[in-house]
């Protein structure tokens, strides 16, 4: 009997099956979907791999032995559970650019396509190259989102900095630890730890064990930086302690929107904390002279592309030659705005 799409059966499975012989091979395998169009091309990729000897029976790695294994393997775990709920026992060699379309769609409906590339994109690539298994995936257009860079201006920084102090001076210090180190929020409050920090030797820093990069950091704090942890409230007597008592949730984010209200400034709602490391990225590049190779050396970025957003806060040598294009002399205005002497 050749191989056929056998409907899914209310009773017993959503799915469609693929069933019958081939070259001799025996076949009796679940699509895990229910959609005809997609068990059409499983079918279809089920007799290649018959073809060129690949396909495997039932004693094939699965994707949940897959994802356990790369958990093993020190992997990032965020967001596998739903992925391991969804595909299951589902053979690895069964999981193609169909497969992961249909997951995204069926786990994040309307989310956008950076959501699905972070979410499910991403991990299963990660899980299916850790077991071996390359394909050539093709993300979701725009999966790399818009690229938001907002900064502050110094003078909105000092603001921001004394209105937080004034509503809670742990709080203003936080801040000026994420504006001036490039840290993310949860690094700053969950990997500066009070053993980690070292405020008495000529470079001054804190030493972050593990960052959203998955690699340890060790944080340069500038002098002012160092003043200000010096003068903690809770003082930094508290071995084993966090530096900083919150914890990433809408009472801290709250905080921020007061401290942000009471000093005048807009923070762009997206960006929230995220704008401190953007303003260090930016201050680097604008005050201190630093290229994107600079900022990778710094360890606040993986990788040049990360740090490439921040090239463009700084006007080029090539731009600043419009100084040299010929001037007009412009009629002196009148005295009634919106006139001009000779109109």
């Amino acid at each position: 009997m050749p191989l056929k799409l056998v409907p899914p059966r209310p009773s017993k499975t959503p799915y469609y099956s693929v069933r019958g012989t081939y070259l001799g091979r025996y076949v009796d395998r679940s699509t895990k979907t229910g959609r005809k169009s997609i068990a059409l091309k499983i079918l279809a990729r089920i007799q290649r791999q018959i073809e060129s000897g690949e396909f495997v029976d039932g004693t094939e790695m699965t994707f949940a032995g897959a994802a356990l294994s790369y958990m093993r393997g020190g992997g990032d775990k965020t967001y596998l559970t739903a992925l391991i709920e969804h595909f299951g026992n589902t053979a690895i060699s069964q999981i193609g650019q169909d497969e992961i379309d249909e997951a995204a769609n069926k786990l994040y409906p309307g989310r956008s396509p950076a959501t699905l590339n972070r979410q499910v994109y991403t991990p299963v690539s990660a899980v299916l190259r850790r077991a071996g298994m390359v394909i050539a995936l093709h993300r979701p257009k725009g999966a790399q989102g818009r690229m938001i860079v907002e900064w502050l201006w110094p003078e909105q920084a000092n603001r921001l900095f004394a209105a937080a102090r004034e509503i809670d001076v742990e709080f203003g210090i936080l801040l000026m630890v994420l504006c001036y180190t490039g840290m993310r929020l949860s690094e700053a409050l969950d990997g500066m730890k009070i053993d980690k920090l070292d405020l008495d030797g000529e470079d001054a820093y804190a030493y972050v064990p593990k960052t959203k990069n998955g690699e340890p950091r060790p944080v340069f704090l500038p002098p002012h930086l160092v003043a200000a942890l010096r003068a903690h409230p809770r003082g930094l007597n508290r071995p084993g302690e966090r530096v900083f008592r919150f914890s990433k949730n809408g009472y801290i984010y709250g905080l921020l929107r007061e401290s942000a209200a009471k000093a005048g400034v807009g923070l762009p709602e997206r960006a929230a904390f995220h704008i401190f490391r953007h303003t260090y990225g930016t201050w680097l590049r604008r005050y201190a002279g630093m290229d994107t190779r600079g900022l990778v050396g710094t360890g606040a970025w993986k990788d040049r592309k990360s740090a490439e957003r921040y090239a463009h806060v700084v006007v080029t040598k090539q731009a600043k030659r419009a100084a040299l294009l010929p001037s007009l002399e412009l009629p002196p205005l009148l005295k009634e705005p919106g006139k001009i002497r000779g109109n």
